[in-house]
């Protein structure tokens, strides 16, 4: 993780219990699944740790069930999170981190918007437009150092 902590010392919060999915009725193995919240909120919440601390990002409600609104018809997704600091420096590196592992995660039909809370960063219309503009993100995947810090928030926990 990074040295140097912004927030040495974070409030820690449980995981939330997970929900049983029901069993789909449709056995067509070609046929597309419907994507909903609760399998984005797992895919986010349980494998995207903090740049800074060893906690998953649901641990620090920095992405809650709540936050993730999913549009199976438009194939549409939009992440709000929110960072545990309003100067938070981490916050371009955490929501690049929720794009990549959507990236990853989804079929490539889905539109992938990530935004920060409204009133919870600093510089919430900057760091918006950031993580939402294709060429700025496909340089940010170009730094080898960036891709590094992003691959290891990513990396599966010892749980």
């Amino acid at each position: 993780m990074v040295t140097g902590l912004i927030n040495e010392n974070p409030i820690i919060y449980p995981k939330k219990e997970r929900r049983v999915r029901t069993d789909s009725s449709n056995t067509d193995e070609l046929a597309a699944e419907p994507i909903d919240q609760l399998e984005i909120f797992d895919i986010l919440s349980l494998d995207i740790k903090d740049p800074e601390h060893p906690y998953s990002l649901e641990e620090l409600k920095v992405i809650t069930e709540d936050s993730v609104e999913v549009d199976d018809e438009t194939s549409h997704v939009r992440v709000t999170f929110t960072p545990t600091m309003e100067h938070c420096s981490m916050a371009t590196i955490i929501g690049l981190c929720v794009r990549v592992k959507l990236m990853r995660s989804l079929p490539p039909r889905y539109k992938i918007d990530i935004r920060v809370a409204p009133g919870s960063h600093a510089t919430e219309d900057a760091l918006n437009k950031q993580l939402n503009d294709k060429e700025r993100v496909a340089a940010a995947l170009e730094n080898p150092n960036l891709v590094e810090m992003v691959d290891e928030c990513l990396l599966p926990s010892d749980e």
